[in-house]
């Protein structure tokens, strides 16, 4: 855990000297210093005094980087094709158990039926599309959503004349080996 390199970048990313730090923490230079620099394990109450100061919750300080925010850029969007190319899939990010995707269906594209483990949330962005699942069949249009349990066969199928543009955020529960390697 790099625990010093957090503190170091929040300190100079706010514009603190460790001299104010010391001042404000009540610890000294060398302890700061050691801290940033890895070479001690601070308690966990003079870490709760160190994210105070700093004015962030205890527990970022706490998080592997590979733990704290994704940040994925438009231009960086990766882009696959389902249904015989038909359908565009733009995966925005994916972080531990939770993907979220924008997904174009041409005039009478499909996804087909699937089923899956995880729950799936959508919201209409553009179009119109018939969502079923089960018995359930709804129409639905722009600014409408739904979200069903994704292990139930489902199916969505662009009903309109123009492209039906979908958000998707798809959660699945993780395994605890999993939940600690994301």
């Amino acid at each position: 855990m790099d625990i010093g390199s957090a503190i170091r970048t929040i300190r100079k990313q706010k514009q603190i000297t460790i001299m104010q730090m010391c001042e404000g923490t009540g610890l000294s230079k060398g302890f700061i210093s050691n801290v940033e620099n890895n070479k001690t394990s601070p308690s966990i109450a003079t870490l709760e005094s160190i994210a105070d100061y700093l004015n962030v919750p205890l527990p970022y300080l706490l998080l592997t980087p590979e733990q704290r925010m994704n940040v994925v850029r438009k231009h960086e969007r990766q882009e696959t094709t389902a249904g015989s190319g038909q359908i565009k899939v733009q995966h925005l990010t994916a972080k531990g158990a939770m993907r979220l995707s924008i997904v174009e269906l041409p005039p009478g594209a499909s996804t087909g039926s699937n089923k899956h483990v995880g729950e799936e949330s959508h919201l209409i962005l553009q179009g119109k599309i018939r969502a079923e699942q089960g018995e359930d069949v709804e129409l639905l249009e722009e600014g409408d959503s739904f979200t069903w349990n994704a292990i139930v066969p489902h199916e969505v199928a662009n009903i309109g004349d123009e492209p039906a543009i979908v958000l998707i955020a798809v959660s699945k529960e993780l395994d605890l080996d999993q939940l600690w390697n994301a």
